[in-house]
């Protein structure tokens, strides 16, 4: 397991050998962190359709575009086993039919990484940067992080903290595949939440959730939600939790933030061949370990 912790803007884990991981689907939210930059600067708006598509940013954002997604695909999970080479984007689209909505958008909600490959397109049309070169300019750089790349090739992943037992594509995450070490991520979330990257009224409706039920069997979600490109919920005693959690072939990320009073505490777990519950649960514990010390 690889864990950093940070209290109160302050890192508290130990100094240890940086190591590289996957962040999977913690990257939606430094997507989410980019697009949102473009609502600061009035490049798009969060509430009228994005171009030549019936659906907001904020309903992309959110999920709630009425796009399908790639997973419900028995040939992909396949092709993924057999450590095949991703389809195009374009044959992706197609097997899935992608460009039939399921529902109105705005009338329900449907995990949909297609949904962020959309915003990744949208970034890229509206600053006229690569999706790297924009994401690193508008989001990671002007938190003062570094060693945070695409994964863009199988050589890419192999640098990283799983190595060669890890021969997958990373084009398989169509949205983009970020990597970087554990306690980066951390910093990620915990300045992009305090600092004024975003003004306040953005950080605000970024965490503005959609409740998404009740308790989760095997999760310490008690009333799981939804933001903008974060899961945002209740656990218990009552706190609750703003992050991603992030889970691919062989591996878990969760990173998260609390805060309590004038308290805030930002953990960052990665850890092999486990649950994303279980990587909740370590989370957890240690926000809770850390809340009563900030």
């Amino acid at each position: 397991m690889l864990s950093s912790l940070i209290s109160n803007g302050q890192v508290q884990t130990p100094e240890q050998l940086e190591l590289t991981v996957p962040w999977w689907s913690f990257t939606k939210t430094v997507l989410a962190a980019t697009a949102l930059s473009l609502v600061r600067d009035g490049l798009t708006t969060l509430d009228e359709p994005v171009p030549d598509q019936l659906f907001t940013l904020r309903q992309l954002l959110r999920h709630e575009a009425g796009l399908a997604d790639y997973g419900e695909l028995a040939e992909y999970h396949a092709a993924v086993r057999n450590d095949e080479s991703a389809w195009s984007p374009d044959e992706m689209m197609q097997r899935l039919d992608a460009a039939r909505l399921r529902y109105s958008p705005g009338t329900g909600w449907r995990y949909s990484n297609v949904g962020y490959s959309f915003i990744g397109r949208l970034i890229e049309r509206l600053t006229d940067l690569t999706l790297e070169e924009a994401v690193l300019q508008r989001a990671i750089s002007p938190l003062g992080l570094s060693n945070v790349r695409f994964a863009k090739t199988r050589t890419d992943l192999q640098t990283t903290h799983l190595g060669s037992t890890l021969n997958y594509d990373p084009a398989w995450v169509y949205h983009g595949l970020l990597t970087g070490p554990v306690s980066q991520a951390a910093l990620f979330l915990d300045r992009l939440l305090s600092t004024d990257l975003l003004s306040s009224n953005l950080r605000q409706a970024m965490q503005a959730a959609r409740t998404l039920g009740g308790p989760i069997p095997g999760r310490p979600w008690i009333t799981p939600g939804y933001g903008l490109g974060v899961m945002q919920g209740t656990i218990g005693g009552g706190h609750s939790l703003c992050g991603h959690t992030g889970c691919g072939p062989g591996s878990v990320i969760a990173v998260y933030r609390v805060r309590e009073g004038d308290a805030s505490a930002c953990c960052a777990v990665f850890e092999p061949g486990t649950s994303e519950g279980a990587v909740e649960a370590k989370v957890v514990e240690q926000l809770m370990q850390a809340l009563p010390h900030v």
